[in-house]
């Protein structure tokens, strides 16, 4: 890895990788590192996590990883674990397949056996929306904020389900999801962006800038455009993912097909 502190106002590392696949296994490598770490930390801050195809291969990476890890320091692990994930989806349930809270079972909780008090979601189908993310948000402002934070990269810019406009100073709340949002999501709703909830309850820019560190994660042409704007635009309530520039702790993960617009610019800083 190396730093970078750019003209387009990107400071941090950025890690790049032509495969994918070899991406996420030098990205599991930094996560597994500091999961060993926590083992040794009096009190350790939650785990900032996302979820989204972007996310998965992460995960299964993850748990083949601390499976091989030795009975007790998976147990000491598990036993510690407290994540809090960025967002979920108004009106569905955690029984929903379609929802996050499925999703993180399926490729995390179910496979390392956490249990909802430790894989934490908002609970989507709270009578009262607002009041399920002011108290979300409390509960993880109460156990110290995020440690390391795991995000991906929409279409439009937003980060969690920060859509813009969106300042860098928003919390957690309920959020009207853009019709781009719903197109990119479809994929878990049968490909159908008229079954995409319309509203989610997010964690807000002010708790994601407070996480320890921001490992950003970008694949895939179709974040090109995005990712161009990001590295060359200012900081911007139009692309809410702009507010992590201003991040002292930051990595971009990326491979080579998200950065062709910027290939030009790019140096060879990285693994």
């Amino acid at each position: 890895m190396s730093a970078l502190v750019s003209s387009w106002g990107f400071r941090g590392t950025i890690v790049a990788k032509e495969n994918p696949t070899e991406l996420v296994e030098i990205l599991v490598d930094v996560l597994e590192d500091r999961l060993r770490k926590r083992l040794f930390q009096m009190e350790s801050k939650p785990l900032g996590l996302a979820t989204g195809r972007t996310m998965q291969p992460i995960y299964t990476s993850l748990v083949s990883r601390l499976k091989d890890w030795p009975k007790p320091k998976m147990d000491s692990l598990l036993e510690g674990w407290c994540s809090f994930n960025l967002d979920e989806y108004v009106g569905l349930s955690n029984e929903s397949t379609d929802s996050f809270a499925a999703f993180m079972a399926q490729f995390l909780g179910t496979p390392l056996s956490l249990t909802p008090d430790k894989l934490r979601l908002p609970d989507g189908c709270a009578k009262d929306p607002q009041k399920e993310a002011l108290l979300y948000a409390e509960q993880l402002k109460t156990l110290g904020g995020v440690g390391i934070q795991l995000l991906g990269l929409g279409v439009n810019g937003h980060v969690g389900f920060n859509e813009p406009p969106c300042g860098s100073d928003s919390s957690c709340r309920v959020v009207s999801l853009s019709a781009e949002t719903r197109k990119q999501n479809a994929f878990a709703f049968r490909g159908d962006p008229h079954l995409v909830p319309r509203n989610a309850i997010t964690l807000g820019m002010q708790e994601i800038l407070d996480a320890e560190e921001i490992h950003l994660v970008v694949t895939g042409a179709t974040k090109a455009n995005t990712l161009y704007s990001l590295l060359n635009e200012p900081m911007s309530e139009c692309l809410p993912a702009s507010w992590i520039k201003q991040h002292n702790n930051i990595c971009l993960w990326c491979d080579y097909s998200s950065l062709t617009k910027v290939v030009q610019q790019f140096s060879p800083l990285c693994l």
